[in-house]
């Protein structure tokens, strides 16, 4: 039952929304991407801009938090509810993607826009929009009740996008010894647009690059080609080997530690809508490469390692000729389900491509991230307080579903916090292009993620 107070905070976050777009839409002008090669100056000024609109809404203790070489972060805190009221961790991101194609894009990827009931611009999904769920949540609680019911931490990180690589240096630095309750991340999407959902398990990832050396120095295809190998067949073959030709993993041994899928999860799989055409409109594909039903997807997405390449490359682009190569790389990556331990894949994945190796030919393998698989039980009462908030603030019933996506930084926070419940929750949507072009949030769903999270915090 939502009570008075709850209502009225829900309320002013709905009446207060049109200004949330606007400090959304100004957050998003700012291009704070986190990779190489990008002015790491942009990073200082989100995490003003962050800070800045935290300490507006009334946050008492705020403050941007550096580590030497590390990207700002802001941490904000309000324990004044009391030692007797549970404490919650919140968690965005403001780093961003670069915006890769900037022709591709259909506005300036750093000069938000709104057409058709979605904001576009990078970062407006992925993870400003987090930031607006957090604050604006928290902001109605100030201004209608003018304190919160409940204790609560803010962290806004900025490298979440190349790894996280210092968050547990972070937490240990400017968070040791703090105790929560439970933990919610604004970094998910949503089953579908207008479907509330709470993800419960995440893929962990072993990613690789992989270089095959054939010849000493490029030659003439003409003069040597025929008496001595192809390096860049060759490669293609090698990667080739690694799954059958129905595109299942072929490795032996990688899928020996799989946990096959639960009845219960079959049962809620069956019951998530699903059709082949709509699927494949939001996939970009055609529908002949659909899967046939919500439980086949779901199988593949959550309790199947999948296999990609995610990049090739041989010589430059328009300035190769008729030439043999010498050497070809490719960057590889394995997204590992509940069971598999990531070093393990990656010492089956070395073994094999090993095995393959032409003869006469040098494979060097390079394993840049091992990230193990994350699933949580959903047993615990904040599960519940989540699912009746999630309903009341979408107008439909919550579904639990996984993520094919691999966070890190999940398993290192709630590990800091002693192993307590994370509510995975988010605005993104299958149509939202997160680290694509023409990223957008849909904004009826990001009103009714902050009407949710509203009233979660009035439910503790």
């Amino acid at each position: 039952m939502i009570t008075p107070e709850a209502d009225a905070a829900r309320n002013h976050a709905i009446d207060r929304f049109p200004e949330t777009l606007r400090e959304l839409s100004d957050l998003v002008t700012i291009p704070s991407c986190s990779f190489p090669g990008f002015d790491p100056e942009a990073l200082e000024r989100s995490a003003q801009a962050v800070a800045t609109w935290l300490r507006r809404i009334g946050m008492p203790s705020v403050e941007v938090v550096r580590l030497p070489g590390v990207h700002p972060a802001v941490i904000a805190r309000d324990l004044s509810a009391g030692s007797d009221r549970p404490t919650l961790l919140l968690y965005a991101h403001h780093d961003v993607q670069p915006p890769l194609r900037t022709a591709v894009w259909n506005s300036p990827p750093f000069q938000p826009s709104v057409r058709e009931g979605r904001l576009y611009g990078r970062g407006a999904a992925d993870d400003k929009a987090g930031i607006a769920l957090h604050a604006a949540s928290l902001e109605a609680w100030y201004a209608t009740r003018g304190s919160l019911p409940l204790n609560v931490i803010v962290v806004i990180e900025g490298e979440e996008e190349i790894g996280s690589d210092h968050l547990e240096q972070l937490l240990e630095t400017h968070l040791d010894g703090v105790r929560a309750d439970a933990v919610v991340i604004a970094d998910l999407a949503n089953y579908d647009t207008g479907i509330p959902s709470l993800t419960v398990s995440l893929r962990g990832l072993v990613a690789m690059e992989v270089e095959l050396r054939g010849l000493e120095r490029p030659l003439h295809s003409g003069v040597w080609g025929g008496t001595v190998p192809d390096t860049n067949l060759a490669l293609a073959k090698l990667l080739a080997t690694l799954t059958d030709e129905a595109g299942n993993i072929a490795v032996e041994g990688i899928l020996d530690d799989v946990e096959p899928a639960t009845e219960g999860e079959l049962r809620d799989w069956q019951s998530l809508p699903f059709d082949p055409a709509h699927w494949a409109s939001q996939a970009g594909v055609s529908v002949e490469a659909a899967p046939e039903s919500s439980v086949q997807l779901c199988e593949r997405l959550w309790r199947k390692p999948a296999l990609s390449i995610n990049a090739i490359h041989s010589g430059n682009r328009g300035e190769t000729g008729n030439v043999l190569m010498d050497l070809a790389w490719a960057r590889l990556g394995v997204r590992l389900v509940p069971g598999m331990d990531p070093q393990k894949t990656a010492r089956l994945l070395e073994s094999h491509l090993q095995a393959h190796v032409p003869r006469g030919m040098t494979l060097s393998v390079k394993t840049e991230s091992a990230a193990p698989a994350w699933s949580t039980s959903t047993t615990d009462p904040w599960f519940d307080l989540a699912r009746r908030a999630l309903a009341e603030g979408y107008g439909r019933e919550p579904v639990a579903i996984g993520c094919g996506a691999s966070i890190p930084f999940v398993e290192a926070i709630t590990r800091r916090l002693g192993g307590v419940p994370a509510l995975l929750v988010g605005v993104e949507d299958p149509w939202c292009n997160a680290h694509s072009e023409n990223e957008s949030v849909h904004l009826g769903d990001l009103l009714k993620a902050i009407q949710s999270q509203t009233l979660l915090f009035g439910s503790a």
